[in-house]
Order: structure tokens, then sequence, then C-alpha cells
């Protein structure tokens, strides 16, 4: 068995988060009122975002585990609320496949993140709160600070941040990071304008992606303790190779959620039950492809199916008007009816 890597964090607050940085980061849903309270509607995209955020804080000071599945479009984002999820997560692989056909390796730019972020937080009820992936914030420190106010902006809940290096590349490839203290600046950066900015309470997680990049567990540990220690709600570390790093990853700074993702099918990471991953210490665990590859998979059958013999296998389909239902049609005739001339006054 691996024996986890005694590691010196940059000061000696970063092991036990000191009781008001846990303040700070869990009791902001009740600044400027009870925002944690439910509500049936925001009024506008900041009002959504800071609704949905303080819903994230106190799913995240929860004893239960947060299963978040990943999403690339309007459509996938409503059917995961819709299967009864607490927490949805866009992935920045899954946007870029699903929007250009083309890999993870930054030619997706803020703009189409952007973008595709407001339609799935606007295909969902207000206050479910959907986490960003933002990759490595679009650039340097500002950049990164404009990246949180928009998506706060565009209603997200969270956002995802990582230390790499222009341009980047999905954590299970052949990433490159920032020098140390370019790559804190960027995470203080993003805390700063969650705490100074329109973006109220927006959750920042904090990304390392050394573990791959540099190879070295302990390098992607200081990171971490690093990055809690500049401000961040949550960390994460990408690719982390066995049981006893995920281990180690959750003694670093252990009063800051942590994240993992489960990558089916040959991920660095080995696959772990969410009820593993909580006893190790993990509140969130995100499936990043799990949605993306089914969708890969049943595309292709049908396909095959089609050209094959001329015609799909129907069992494996949705009916005509199941499909509708998916799509909004009914609530859309209902709210139609109210408008409809020809029907008012009977």
């Amino acid at each position: 068995m691996t024996t986890a890597p005694t590691v010196a964090p940059p000061r000696a607050a970063l092991i036990k988060t000191p009781a008001w940085s846990r303040r700070r980061r869990f009791d902001r849903v009740r600044r400027g009122g009870d925002r944690g309270s439910p509500v049936a509607s925001a009024s506008s995209s900041s009002d959504r975002s800071n609704l949905a955020a303080s819903n994230l804080r106190e799913l995240l000071a929860g004893d239960e585990i947060l299963r978040a599945p990943c999403a690339h479009d309007a459509l996938t984002a409503a059917l995961i609320e819709r299967a009864g999820f607490k927490v949805g997560f866009m992935s920045g692989f899954c946007v870029s496949a699903a929007r250009l056909a083309m890999p993870d390796a930054g030619l997706i730019s803020y703009g189409e993140m952007e973008d595709v972020g407001r339609h799935i937080t606007q295909a969902t009820s207000a206050g479910f709160p959907f986490i960003g992936d933002a990759d490595d914030g679009y650039g340097n420190a500002m950049n990164a600070k404009r990246t949180v106010r928009g998506y706060a902006r565009a209603g997200f809940a969270g956002i995802l941040m990582e230390d790499q290096l222009a341009p980047k590349a999905c954590g299970h490839t052949k990433p490159r990071c920032l020098a140390r203290d370019e790559a804190v600046a960027r995470v203080r950066a993003a805390c700063d304008e969650r705490d100074e900015g329109p973006g109220g309470d927006i959750v920042v997680f904090a990304r390392s992606d050394s573990r791959s990049a540099m190879d070295s567990l302990d390098e992607a540990l200081w990171r971490v303790a690093a990055f809690a220690d500049a401000g961040a709600d949550a960390l994460f570390i990408d690719a982390l190779r066995t049981k006893e790093e995920l281990r180690a990853f959750c003694a670093i700074a252990p009063e800051v959620p942590k994240m993992a993702n489960m990558l089916e099918g040959g991920g660095a990471t080995p696959i772990c039950s969410p009820e593993e991953l909580q006893d190790m210490g993990f509140s969130v665990v995100a499936y990043p492809l799990t949605v993306l590859g089914a969708y890969v998979n049943a595309t292709e059958r049908v396909l095959r199916e089609i050209r094959e013999d001329g015609y799909p296998d129907e069992s494996k389909l949705p009916t005509f008007e199941s499909l509708k239902a998916t799509c909004g049609f009914p609530g859309y005739y209902a709210d139609a009816e109210r408008y409809d001339v020809s029907t008012s006054g009977k």
C-alpha cells in the first residue's frame, strides 16, 4: 500500500481552516437576509445566481455527498434536474464536444461557454444549483475576475477554475500548469470578484492539474492548500491515481469541501461509490463524461440501425408524446391558452 505523503503547506493555517474562514464560506448565505430560504423565482440572472449559490452552500455544508452529473446543453441540464439530482455541472470537455465537435484543448472560448451556461441555468428552475467549468479562467488574473462575473450573471451557483497554462488541455491528457504564485493569484482574483463584485455568493471551486502536469502528488497537495488559504470555497485535484491519494487530498484543509470526479472507461482515478468517497471526506462527486458517453453510444447505435436495417429499434426510443413532454410542450400549450383570443371570455 502506498503511504500518503507528508506535505508542508504554505502556512500553518492551511491544514485546518480557521473558524473565521469557514464562517465566511458558509454563513455568507445569510448576508443581506435569509437568502437560503427557497423561493419560487428570481427577478434577474444575478438574483438567480445568488439564490442557487446560497442553496449550493447549504448543500455543501450538509452531511450528504452531492452527486453531480455533467451537462453539455440545456436539455441535458433539464433532464438532470428532472431525474432528482440536487446539483448539476457544466463540463468544458462535453460542451467543446457537443458545440464544436472538437477536443477539450482550449479551443472553445469564454463567450461560447458563458452562452451555453446561460441556456443551461435558464432550463432549470430558479434556485437549482449548477456549477460551471471555467477552464483556465480564459487568461490572466483579470480575465479570471471577468469570468467569475460573467458566470454569476449567467446564473451559475458555482465556478470551477484550474491552474493550467493556455492553451489548456483535458486534465487526463497533457496539461501544463502555471507557476505557483501565478496559480494562487488566479484563485485570489476569482475569490476577490466573488466577494467584491456583482457575483454575490458564487461558490469558487479551485482545481489543480499539477498531479498530471508535474507528475507530483506533493505539488498538487501544496497547491490546493494554498488555494484554500487564498479563499477558495471548495477544492479539486484532477487525475488522482489511487484511493490513498484521494484520502491524502481530503486530509488537506479538512474544513474545505472537496470534489472528486469519476471518469468511467479508463480514467486515471479509481472508480469509487459515493458512499466510499463520502467516508474519505468528499462533499461532491462529479460524473464528467457519463451523460455524453451515453449520448454518443445511443446515437451511434440508432444511426447504425437506420443505415443497416432501414429503421431503428422503436422499443429503445421514446414515444412522440413522451418526447414532447420532455421538451416542454404541455407547459407551453397550457401557458399559450391564456393568450388565445379565440377562447377568451368563454
